[in-house]
C-alpha cells in the first residue's frame, strides 16, 4: 500500500493506482495506474478513442474515479481533496475543446490575460499593473508581440494554439498538459509549435503530451505511456516504446520507425 508524503517531501505530480471511470454507462479508463514526478516531461500516446481525453478530465475533476473500495489512490500533487478551480490553474491545460471556446472575435493579449480569470475573454473584469507585465513576460518568451491585436478570428491555428499556451502560463504552472496539440497545425506551424514547446520544456515546466502523433513528442519527453482502450499498456522510456512492434500492435498496422535528432516518425503505412 503506498503511503501518503511525509511533512517535508515533495510529492508526486500525479499518483493513480487501479483508477476505473465511467462517463455515463460507457467505462472510459480501466484501472489506470501511474506516478508522474513533478517537472517530468511524459507523452500518453494511443489512437483515437484510447481514453486520453478521459485521463486529462480525471486530472483536472471533470471526471471522477469509481468509489467502489479498491483501495483506488488518487492524488495530484499529494492531495486527494482540491479546490478544482485552483487545480486548473495551477496545471495549464490546452486542448481543442480550448480552442474551439476562442474561436471569436477576442485579441491575443486579451486572450492571455483571460488566463488570470479561466474566462473566455476579459468582460467586468478588472486587470491589474501586475497582471499586464506577467503576460508581457509570457508575450515576450513565446515571441507573439506581433500578433497581441489581431482577433482569434484571423489567426492561423498555430497562432491561436500558441496563444492558448500562453494563457495556461500567466499562472507560471510547473505543468502544462496538451491535448492532441498539433491537430490541423501545417508543416510551419507544426516546427514552429514543437520550438515553442521545447523552449517551455527546457525552461523547467513540465510537460505531459496527449497524442496519436509519433512527431508531436519533442526530445525532451524521455518518458512514453502507451494506452488502447482505456488502459496503459506499456510504460518507459522512448527507445524501448516507441518501436515498430509495439507501435504497430498499438495501431493495428505495420510500419517502419525512423528516429532523427530525437524525433521518431512513422513510415511504410
Amino acid at each position: 500500500m503506498k503511503r501518503s508524503p511525509l511533512p517535508g517531501e515533495t510529492p508526486h505530480l500525479l499518483e493513480f493506482e487501479n483508477i476505473t471511470v465511467f462517463q455515463g454507462t460507457k467505462k472510459v479508463l480501466d484501472n489506470l495506474s501511474i506516478t508522474v514526478s513533478e517537472g517530468e516531461h511524459l507523452a500518453i500516446l494511443g489512437p483515437n478513442g484510447a481514453g486520453k481525453s478521459s485521463f486529462i478530465k480525471t486530472i483536472t475533476r471533470e471526471l471522477y474515479p469509481l468509489a467502489d473500495g479498491s483501495g483506488s489512490i488518487f492524488r495530484v500533487r499529494g492531495q486527494e481533496v482540491w479546490d478544482v478551480f485552483e487545480l486548473r490553474s495551477s496545471i495549464g491545460i490546452v486542448s481543442n475543446d480550448l480552442q474551439s471556446a476562442f474561436t471569436r472575435e477576442i485579441t491575443g493579449e486579451d486572450v492571455i490575460l483571460s488566463g488570470f480569470f479561466s474566462s473566455v475573454g476579459l468582460f467586468n473584469r478588472t486587470l491589474t499593473p501586475a497582471m499586464h507585465r506577467k503576460a508581457g513576460e509570457v508575450i515576450d518568451f513565446l515571441e507573439l508581440g506581433h500578433l497581441i491585436d489581431r482577433p482569434m478570428t484571423r489567426m492561423s491555428s498555430g497562432e491561436c494554439r500558441r496563444f492558448l499556451i500562453g494563457r495556461a502560463l500567466v499562472h507560471g504552472p510547473k505543468t502544462l498538459i496538451l491535448d492532441e496539440p498539433t491537430t490541423s497545425l501545417d508543416l510551419h506551424a507544426l516546427h514552429t509549435f514543437r520550438q515553442t514547446l521545447r523552449k517551455i520544456a527546457q525552461g523547467g515546466t513540465g510537460i505531459i503530451l496527449v497524442t496519436h502523433q509519433l512527431h508531436d513528442i519533442i526530445p525532451e519527453v524521455k518518458r512514453v505511456v502507451l494506452m488502447k482502450e482505456g488502459r496503459f499498456i506499456g510504460d518507459g522510456p522512448k527507445p524501448a516504446m516507441l518501436t515498430e512492434e509495439k507501435i504497430g500492435g498499438l495501431f493495428r498496422v505495420p510500419v517502419r520507425i525512423r528516429e532523427d535528432s530525437g524525433y521518431y516518425y512513422t513510415l511504410g503505412y
